[in-house]
């Protein structure tokens, strides 16, 4: 009897037994974890963590940001005043005025006790006259008397008073200047004759500017590729103002 088989096949392949099926449902291998879920949890958590570097980065770049806006406008007139204070012929028609008025106190100018001896000047009494009678303003820079005369003096950015008294006789010249507008810039510029409240505003400044400066130079230290020629640049910068301050100072 002949065997039927596929001419076509090879007569080995055709003539061997072929491996009975299995039926059994066929169970996938287990399947590899992630290589991140491997990652011990204190190794993700210092990854996930910013360096020391990036953190005083951050922190410099946002006090460099918002301590310039706050100092912007404060800055932007110092640095306006501070022409103006180079140059004194910029007037800009601000022209500077004087006045002389002279009279006689309604009251006596002495403190009296009440045995009718006299204790002093009544410094108070006369300030108060001359700024309510003559709007003087400004602070009170100078008081005292020599002998029967006495003297105050007031002064306040491109303004000054000087009052002269008789105490005898109570009687009074005061000279008022104005130096205008343009003086009084450049007197705020300087802090002169300016009060305590404006001293504070250069110092807060002054504070400002040390920030900018600062928190610039550490912004340009974590910037790899600007490094070298921002400290290059600074290099530069400190030599050129030591040296015009050596030609200023000869």
């Amino acid at each position: 009897m002949s065997v039927d088989h596929d001419s076509s096949a090879p007569l080995g392949e055709a003539l061997s037994p072929r491996p009975p099926r299995n039926t059994a449902q066929r169970t996938s291998a287990p399947s590899a974890k992630p290589r991140s879920s491997r990652i011990p949890a204190e190794a993700a958590a210092a990854r996930s963590k910013p360096s020391v570097g990036k953190r005083t980065h951050k922190w410099s770049r946002l006090i460099h940001v918002y301590t310039s806006m706050i100092a912007l406008v404060v800055v932007l007139f110092f640095a306006g005043t501070g022409l103006l204070l180079n140059h004194p012929s910029w007037t800009f028609g601000s022209e500077a005025t004087s006045e002389t008025i002279t009279g006689q106190f309604p009251f006596s100018t002495e403190l009296v006790d009440d045995s009718g001896v006299a204790q002093g000047v009544d410094f108070l009494s006369i300030s108060e006259f001359v700024r309510s009678e003559h709007g003087v303003i400004g602070e009170v820079d100078f008081f005292g008397t020599t002998g029967d005369d006495g003297s105050i003096a007031y002064r306040n950015p491109g303004y000054s008073a000087d009052l002269f008294f008789d105490v005898a006789d109570a009687t009074y010249e005061l000279r008022v200047e104005q130096e205008g507008w343009v003086a009084a810039l450049t007197d705020l510029h300087q802090g002169s004759e300016s009060g305590t409240t404006w001293r504070l505003v250069i110092d807060a400044t002054a504070v400002f500017l040390i920030l900018i400066a600062v928190t610039g130079l550490v912004m340009q230290f974590f910037l790899k590729k600007r490094r070298r020629s921002a400290f290059v640049a600074v290099g530069v910068g400190v030599a050129l103002t030591a040296g015009l301050i050596a030609i200023a100072l000869r």
